[in-house]
């Protein structure tokens, strides 16, 4: 399953750019593609950036439920795909060893890591509320999204 259309995803990364397009700061550009996927995304309840500093990833801006703010290297979904630097696609969360349940609707979840300069510098993370909501069209074109925030 994925949480949209290969058309739709294609239309979201013009969109993001756009949004993005000569637009230095961080949080506008965080907040603004969170809110854009979040009213997106099929079966979305949670999108929202985490950035990596002082070593562990803090909560930055995101559209869903409160959230964690901090979250240790290698912990969770989001910590596993930051220590790794790869993205983490977990069909149920249920299953995911240390899988840390900021909201408990969620049942799914992809978190995409997010670069500047060729280094960590946070992940991007979806959480869905169906099973198995996310496969490698949504890692394909959340990269891309990923990758326009310092374009």
């Amino acid at each position: 399953m994925t949480a949209t259309t290969k058309e739709n995803y294609e239309l979201l990364v013009q969109q993001a750019k756009a949004l993005v397009d000569g637009e230095d700061d961080w949080i506008a550009n965080t907040a603004n593609l969170s809110a854009l996927l979040f009213n997106s995304l099929d079966n979305v309840n949670f999108a929202g950036i985490y950035r990596f500093e002082n070593g562990e990833l803090i909560l930055g801006p995101f559209q869903g439920m409160p959230a964690c703010v901090h979250i240790q290297m290698g912990k969770g979904v989001c910590g596993t795909a930051a220590k790794e630097e790869k993205t983490q696609i977990v069909p149920n969360v249920h299953e995911f060893a240390g899988h840390i349940a900021c909201d408990s609707a969620s049942n799914s979840e992809i978190v995409v890591p997010i670069f500047k300069d060729e280094k960590l510098w946070g992940v991007f993370d979806f959480d869905s509320t169906k099973l198995d909501n996310f496969d490698e069209t949504d890692q394909k074109y959340l990269t891309e999204i990923a990758d326009a925030i310092f374009d």
